[in-house]
């Protein structure tokens, strides 16, 4: 007997589908509970959970082996390794012949039975055996060998069959496959789960725009599923009375048109036909008409294709909006297409040209034919209609700038003149989705666009037609007319009339209000208008009209609240670069633009450069508003915070306290900028080794940024994780993790997961349980941080550097020397470069080296580098700084082992006496050293005074006493 409870996880590459239907049905037959995607995952689940969870509930993992499964960048690959890795039984099946060569080495010697070349009983034997024995099946699934139409009584006719070596069946007229077919797995799925939905006639309408790739899914599923049906027809339907005729072909096919009869009659004959068939499926390509082909659609336990432009079918298909390739997939196709392009120059080109199917097989024919990417990017920005035209694509019958242009002239020649217009003005503005609330509050300023003030339905009157042409996506509250579609049409345009349309953009983007740009509950709506002011030709259109020029910094300042320093870099470099020209340097914008730019300089990690454009400001502004003007005391806040990130803490310190007093008398104490001072003068204190006073600092403006902000305020939670740092510093570390990880949550869901400020929650909790010995959690956070920060900027930015150093010291912990000295002398190298040699972070990592070195017992080197950073700590930090009393600690450490016993002492006590001043005797940090005098003292003999140490109760802080 099969144990029913038995459940199976089916691992399949997309293409052989037909191969997992099979499978499954047949596990399902003999008793098994199978997962298969397909069947089981709704549209919209998250893939990766959805896997994660099946593997884990799976007692065994059915894998398809074929040259498919094992190609690059699949998840079977995921999935196979979970099962060899312990997670569930591996039960390989070949259904294709493969070489050991083609198989991963860790699979290769694995057992494996053979599906392919099998007839039907052989293989339903073969495969149950491979899972559970000899099981006969319990019911018959159709063979793709069978010739003759199954009778209504047989219970699998809609059953997935054994897929077949011969695969095309009889009555069949597709052209050719496409094999630079890529991609797109995700919709072949899908469409085919839609198809396999129902027992009669299911008609499945693909709509999209021209170039999208309609027609291309449309084939590869024909050619994929080929052996699951007895009857494949490919018809142009683009002209819907010519249907008949078309029906009329295929009825001859099957031999049951008469001769005498005319087109129609024998059109109908074929829709009777179909009705008693199994297993046939028609594409209708390029249908445009719904109405016009609704009454010749057959019915029937068949399938019905459709491709169009237009979306319109709502009560006569399944409809399923085509998009653009995911970024994924746009990479495989170009890496496949054109040898030798790197994995960046494929994502340039593919976010240059948006993704479009069409425009990236054009591409690849243009770069094959003596092209540089280069040389092709710069045509696409100035010559984009003109480089469109090019086409060589066979299985495209128009290059994209005809399809525009066809599409375009329909709408014209079918009197949507307002359409047109309104498809012009769309073409100014960003590729990215156009809110319609836009265009309803700017009506009444368009001079472009000429409507009738009593049409309720605009603009949907106009939007409909550019839908159905394929000219524009409409969604909830939103359309979109793709980047290359925008460049086109751009470059149609004559001079006056572009000039006409640039002024509608500004009014309609000037009708826009998009509220706060430091709070993230208006973030949804800056993420809409940042995405269009920022394109290249709007931001051109747009920024000499004086009335926008506030909107566009609050933009500014969006893309750098919300993690986006490179956008928010480009961006601003050409307001200020307009501006200075067109307003002068000393105006208030460019001003404000200059101090956006500086954030933005210092987020990328150019320091240096930073402070040069901070302080100019800083200094225009004293001169031209005054001591203490707001804007002038923000430029004040700026420069401390450049010096404190170049680690020049004296003077950062310095300048806060001055523009925290001006602040509270010009703004007041509770004034958000009052506070951001306050919070700085706090960090500042924190940093020159003052913990518990940075602490009380701390505590004050996290509970006046709670009661005027709120608890979610970006603000607020940069109070609690900075509070959370000085916990740490003053060794409590339990309640520094508690508070950090309700931020690094809180972080996630309102900032995301890459965002820098919740990346540096991560890092600091990563510490916190370093500290707590919980260093396997500390070095998954970390080593996560550190692959993040890389993708995001780069390898020498500071906070890479900052989460590489974090975990080398966690791979020395973990007495992972050699992997932890390497990464510590990387790191080393390139802050010394970057930051200088007596930078904080710089000494920092030197003294982690130095550590390093000491438990590889190398201590004469170690001894060496932390004579050298105490000496820097002790000039740049002063004598009692916490880093300076750590390196001193540390020195005598080394020095102890080296038998230095007199030298150690000496260091020792000052330490201690420090210590327990600034830190308390409780602090790990004093009972560390504690600990080390007590092993020095009993090294020299001085047992009894080792003793007396390491008895010594914590002395009674008595606090509010008064002396009389």
């Amino acid at each position: 007997m099969t144990d029913i409870r038995q459940r199976l996880f089916i691992s399949y590459a997309g293409p052989d589908r037909t191969w997992a239907e099979w499978v499954d049905q047949q596990l399902m037959q003999a008793g098994y509970q199978t997962e298969l995607d397909k069947w089981d995952w709704r549209t919209g689940d998250d893939f990766v959970q959805k896997m994660n969870q099946a593997l884990g509930q799976a007692d065994a993992v059915v894998a398809l082996f074929s040259k498919n499964y094992f190609a690059a960048d699949r998840w079977t690959r995921v999935e196979w390794a979970a099962a060899v890795a312990g997670k569930g039984q591996l039960i390989p099946l070949e259904i294709e012949p493969l070489t050991d060569q083609e198989i991963p080495t860790i699979l290769s010697g694995k057992l494996r039975k053979e599906l392919h070349g099998l007839d039907k009983s052989a293989a339903t034997t073969a495969l149950l055996e491979a899972i559970h024995g000899a099981v006969r099946p319990t019911g018959q699934a159709p063979f793709p060998g069978d010739t003759e139409a199954p009778s209504d009584a047989e219970p699998d006719d809609y059953g997935p069959r054994l897929p077949s070596s011969v695969g095309i069946p009889e009555v069949w007229n597709v052209r050719r496959r496409n094999l630079d077919f890529s991609g797109r797995e995700a919709e072949l799925g899908q469409l085919r789960a839609r198809l396999l939905s129902g027992r009669q006639a299911v008609v499945q309408a693909l709509h999209g725009m021209g170039g999208i790739g309609k027609t291309q899914i449309a084939l590869e599923y024909a050619h994929r599923f080929a052996s699951q049906y007895d009857l494949v027809w490919w018809i142009d339907a683009e002209q819907a009375n010519q249907l008949p005729v078309h029906y009329t072909e295929l009825a001859k096919r099957l031999g049951i048109a008469k001769p005498e009869a005319g087109s129609e009659p024998n059109a109908r004959a074929l829709l009777q036909h179909l009705r008693t068939q199994h297993r046939w499926l028609l594409v209708l390509d390029n249908a445009e008409h719904p109405d016009q082909l609704e009454p010749w659609l057959p019915e029937g336990p068949g399938h019905i294709l459709i491709t169009s432009r237009n979306p319109d079918w709502r009560g006569i298909a399944h409809t399923a909006d085509l998009d653009v390739f995911n970024r994924t997939d746009s990479l495989e196709y170009l890496k496949n297409s054109v040898p030798g392009i790197t994995t960046e120059h494929a994502g340039l080109l593919a976010q240059d040209l948006g993704d479009l199917p069409l425009a990236l097989a054009q591409v690849v024919g243009i770069l094959r034919s003596g092209m540089t990417i280069d040389r092709y990017r710069q045509l696409l920005a100035t010559s984009t209609a003109r480089l469109l035209e090019e086409s060589d694509v066979r299985d495209y019958p128009a290059s994209l700038a005809a399809t525009v242009d066809i599409a375009v002239n329909r709408l014209r020649d079918d009197g949507h003149l307002d359409a047109a217009a309104l498809l012009s003005l769309g073409a100014f503005l960003g590729p990215e989705p156009i809110p319609i609330t836009w265009l309803e509050t700017a009506r009444a300023e368009l001079v472009t666009i000429t409507t009738d003030p009593d049409d309720l339905m605009w603009p949907r009157s106009a939007l409909q037609p550019l839908s159905r042409y394929g000219l524009a996506r409409i969604d909830l509250e939103t359309f979109q007319i793709h980047r290359l579609t925008q460049g086109i049409l751009r470059t149609q345009i004559g001079s006056d009339q572009v000039a006409a349309i640039r002024r509608d953009v500004a009014a309609a983007l000037a009708a826009v209000t998009p509220g706060d740009a430091e709070s993230p509950s208006d973030w949804p709506t800056w993420s809409s208008f940042a995405a269009h002011v920022t394109t290249p030709h709007v931001l051109a259109a747009i920024n000499d009209r004086a009335e926008l020029r506030p909107t566009l910094l609050d933009a500014t300042l969006f893309l750098l609240r919300t993690g986006q320093a490179r956008g928010a870099y480009d961006f601003v470099t050409a307001l200020q670069q307009a501006w200075s020209a067109e307003l002068g340097p000393d105006h208030p914008d460019t001003l404000t633009s200059a101090q956006y730019l500086g954030h933005a300089t210092a987020e990328l990690g150019d320091l240096n450069g930073a402070r040069v454009i901070i302080e100019d400001a800083l200094a225009r502004r004293r001169r031209v508003l005054g001591d203490d003007h707001p804007d002038t005391l923000q430029s004040g806040n700026d420069t401390s915070a450049i010096l404190f990130r170049l680690g020049r803490y004296v003077e950062s310190h310095r300048m806060d306290v001055d523009v925290l007093a001006r602040r509270r008398r010009v703004l007041g104490e509770n004034h958000p900028d009052t506070l951001q001072s306050s919070n700085s003068l706090a960090v500042s204190e924190h940093e020159l080794g003052f913990y518990a006073e940075a602490r009380r600092m701390k505590e004050d403006v996290l509970a006046r940024r709670r009661h005027i902000l709120g608890d979610g305020h970006p603000d607020t939670l940069a109070s609690a994780n900075s509070l959370a740092s000085s916990e740490h510093a003053l060794g409590f570390y339990t309640r520094a993790r508690r508070i950090k990880e309700d931020v690094l949550a809180r972080r996630r869901q309102i900032l995301g997961d890459d965002h820098p400020d919740t990346l540096s929650t991560a890092i600091g909790l990563a510490a916190t349980l370093r500290a707590l010995n919980e260093h396997g959690e500390s070095r998954s956070m970390v080593e996560d941080v550190l692959a993040r920060r890389r993708r995001i900027l780069g390898e020498d930015h500071p906070d890479t550097l900052e989460a590489a150093h974090s975990l080398a010291i966690i791979l020395d912990d973990l007495t992972e020397y050699g992997g932890s000295r390497s990464m510590v002398e990387d790191v080393l190298v390139r802050r010394r470069r970057i930051l200088g040699d007596d930078h904080p972070d710089t000494l920092e990592t030197t003294h982690s080296l130095a550590a390093i070195l000491h438990d590889l017992k190398e201590y004469a080197e170690a001894r060496r580098m932390k004579e050298d950073v105490l000496a820097r700590r002790r000039h740049i930090l002063g004598v009692n700084h916490p880093n300076t009393l750590e390196s001193a600690n540390s020195l005598a450490v080394t020095l102890h082992e080296m038998r230095h016993h007199t030298l150690a002492i000496e260091l020792l006590r000052p330490v201690l006496t420090q210590r327990r001043q600034i830190l308390g005797e409780k602090h790990p940090d004093t009972l560390r050293t504690a600990r080390n005098l007590a092993a020095t003292l009993t090294a020299v003999g001085r047992v009894y005074e080792a003793q007396q140490l390491a008895s010594q109760k914590p002395r009674k802080r008595r606090f509010g006493r008064k002396r009389r």
